[in-house]
């Protein structure tokens, strides 16, 4: 199973303000829909509050630390180790959709990450987390001047290649 993050975010990580998206990116949406459409996408309790409803033709996972929290519709989990487990075989990929601490979570087993990188200095009080960029390669950049500046990126994870042992030829 591919595990694969997508987000939005300023060359500064700025991903959200007053629980929102602080821009308007039509393009972006559509993006987010068809990469995601078919797939489990996985989200935090905010996440989906934010968004307010399901959605469309996805299987909604919830993470939450309320171990009563309930979402009609939607699949609840307390971490997502216990999401890593339950769709392992069942999906050929899995989503991470945000919020910051489920990215957080997330990146150490994330395969690749489609990210759309505003050029904007557009404020926020969200922000992506750090992490070491050295460990993913970019495999593709879509730049676009209109209506924001921003590019769509694809980075994957590099994969380290083993060294042969002495008994291998080389």
């Amino acid at each position: 199973m591919k595990v694969s993050l997508i987000v939005a975010m300023t060359e500064g990580r700025v991903m959200g303000k007053d629980n929102e998206l602080p821009w308007h990116l039509p393009q972006d949406l559509k993006r987010f829909r068809k990469l995601t459409t078919g797939h489990p996408v996985v989200m935090g309790r905010k996440t989906f509050e934010s968004i307010g409803r399901l959605l469309p033709d996805r299987e909604n996972i919830i993470l939450t630390r309320q171990p009563d929290y309930g979402a009609p519709g939607a699949t609840v989990f307390a971490s997502l180790d216990e999401v890593l487990v339950h769709f392992e075989g069942r999906t050929d990929e899995l989503f991470i959709i945000g919020g910051a601490q489920v990215y957080r979570c997330a990146l150490s087993h994330v395969d690749q990450i489609y990210m759309t990188l505003i050029h904007e200095p557009i404020t926020g009080d969200v922000y992506f987390p750090e992490f070491d960029e050295g460990q993913f390669v970019q495999c593709s950049c879509e730049r676009y001047e209109t209506p924001l500046r921003h590019s769509f990126l694809l980075l994957e994870r590099r994969r380290s290649v083993r060294p042969p042992s002495s008994r291998e030829a080389p």
